[in-house]
């Protein structure tokens, strides 16, 4: 089984990318949805008991665990200690399970790959990017997002052009979804075939 890793930065086509790789038939895996699931289920104790008043309802609130963690790097790093290693967890059962149902290639997406070392658990690297512009463009039009904020989190993100040199494929997504869409097929082709 080929394990495909997609990464990019915020706002480069990651959740479109991987969508259309589902479309397809290829299992994904998505960290971002993992930790989504978590955040309402088994990690919300664990997050409240570090942060105190970020979680509502046995739930995480987004918007409070962001403040309470943006900027203060040792914040960021003891909520990565408690959800990166459940995200792996949940990971790890999507291999084995891909694998038990004879998956030929699957897609780990994982925004954070590279750093977070992730690479050397996939066999090849697809990164999905777009010019600085788009990316901003797109990223802003998000609920809730300000220049500030996602200024903070480029600046903890792997530089794109680093990306891309570090790639086994790399997706340029300001195209429209067609032209992303047969970049997916032709990937799909050489790693399957």
């Amino acid at each position: 089984m080929i394990v495909l890793g997609l990464t990019g930065s915020i706002g480069m086509g990651k959740s479109t990318s991987a969508q259309m790789f589902v479309d397809e038939g290829i299992p994904v895996y998505s960290a971002d949805a993992a930790v989504h699931r978590l955040y309402s289920g088994a990690a919300a104790p664990l997050i409240e008991a570090a942060f105190p008043g970020t979680t509502e309802n046995g739930k995480v609130d987004r918007a409070k665990l962001s403040t309470a963690v943006m900027e203060k790097p040792e914040a960021l790093e003891k909520l990565e200690a408690i959800i990166h290693p459940l995200v792996r967890a949940e990971e790890n059962e999507f291999r084995d399970n891909a694998q038990s149902q004879g998956a030929n290639l699957i897609v780990l997406d994982i925004p954070l790959l590279f750093e977070t070392g992730a690479e050397t658990r996939v066999d090849k690297v697809l990164v999905v990017t777009a010019p600085a512009d788009v990316q901003r463009r797109r990223v802003l039009e998000r609920p809730g997002m300000t220049p500030a904020k996602l200024g903070a989190i480029l600046a903890r993100q792997t530089p794109d052009a680093e990306k891309q040199a570090r790639a086994d494929f790399v997706i340029d997504t300001r195209h429209d979804f067609d032209v992303t869409r047969a970049a997916v097929r032709k990937i799909i082709s050489l790693l399957s075939g």
